[in-house]
């Protein structure tokens, strides 16, 4: 086990997190029933994939990592602020599209950063990447 496969896979744990909890602000306020679905499968990805970085933390004997405090304050408050002034299924695809797109960007660049990482971890990054990718791809007949 290197630093680089924890650190990879705690900022992919804290993402997913981050991500689950973004499903969960705007899926109350979503009326589409297809966007509903969309939304809860990938909600369930998500879990599936955040308890597999969990069950390799724990066979690294390592914590997981929460996300910032700050960065889950302005998500609630954009999710929340957004969908009440407009409370419309384009509106929770376009805040969903955003926190994606920033995840990607945030993934690859821990990939990067993070060079030494055992593959499976590097594998689960990619899968998580992937994920986010199929989504912004799916909501855009939402936005």
């Amino acid at each position: 086990m290197t630093e680089d496969t924890v650190n990879l896979l705690q900022e992919c744990n804290a993402g997913i997190k981050m991500g689950v909890t973004s499903l969960d602000d705007v899926l109350g306020h979503v009326r589409d029933d297809g966007l509903k679905n969309l939304l809860l499968k990938s909600k369930d990805t998500h879990s599936r994939l955040g308890n597999k970085t969990h069950e390799y933390l724990v066979e690294y004997q390592e914590e997981g990592k929460e996300p910032a405090v700050m960065a889950k304050v302005m998500s609630w408050f954009k999710s929340n602020m957004k969908l009440e002034g407009e409370n419309s299924d384009s509106m929770a695809a376009d805040i969903i599209t955003d926190g994606c797109n920033m995840g990607i960007k945030s993934l690859y660049k821990y990939l990067h950063q993070y060079p030494k990482a055992e593959q499976k971890v590097k594998d689960l990054t990619g899968e998580l990447i992937r994920a986010e990718e199929t989504l912004v791809e799916d909501l855009r007949e939402y936005l």
